[in-house]
C-alpha cells in the first residue's frame, strides 16, 4: 500500500520537524521519511496511527527497533513512541538546545539508540539556534 495518501497529514501533525530530533524538514538536504513507529516486521501496519515524521538519520538508526537501553539503569526501555507519548515529558534541551537529555527510561533509551546527540545534528542546532529557529517554538 502506498504511504504517500498520508504524507501531507504526517508533515503537518509534526509541524515539518522529525519527531525524534526535531530537526526542520525544511533544512534538511534529504527528503524526511514516514517512519513506522511499530515497524511492519513487527507488525505494525500502514495507517495513520502508526506513522511518524522522520529524518533519515532516525530512521535509519532506529530501522526495526522498539527498545534500547537506559544509559542510566543498563536496563531495556522502549523507545520514544511519538503516537503515544510525549516529547517533552521523555526530553529536554541542554542549556545551548545543542543536546537531547533524556529524561525517563523511554528518553534516554531514545537518544542512544536513535544516536540523537551525533555531532553532525549538535553542529547544526548550534547554527539553527544561532539564527533562531531551534529549538521549535511548539
Amino acid at each position: 500500500m502506498s504511504l504517500k495518501k498520508f504524507r501531507d497529514q504526517v508533515i503537518k501533525r509534526a509541524n515539518g520537524l522529525c519527531e525524534y530530533c526535531k530537526y526542520p524538514a525544511k533544512y534538511a538536504s534529504e527528503p524526511f521519511c514516514m517512519e513506522h513507529v511499530k515497524p511492519k516486521s513487527k507488525g505494525g501496519e500502514d495507517t495513520l496511527e502508526n506513522l511518524a515524521l522522520s529524518c533519515s538519520s532516525c530512521n535509519g538508526h532506529k530501522y526495526n527497533k522498539t527498545e534500547g537501553i537506559d544509559s542510566a539503569t543498563g536496563e531495556k526501555a522502549p523507545l520514544f513512541n511519538p503516537r503515544e507519548e510525549k516529547w517533552n515529558e521523555n526530553f529536554v534541551w541542554n542549556e545551548n538546545a545543542t543536546k537531547m537529555l533524556g529524561i525517563t527510561p523511554t528518553g534516554r533509551a531514545t537518544v542512544e539508540t536513535l544516536k540523537l546527540n551525533n555531532s553532525n545534528l549538535q553542529n547544526i542546532r548550534k547554527l539553527l539556534f544561532d539564527i533562531g529557529e531551534h529549538p521549535s517554538k511548539e
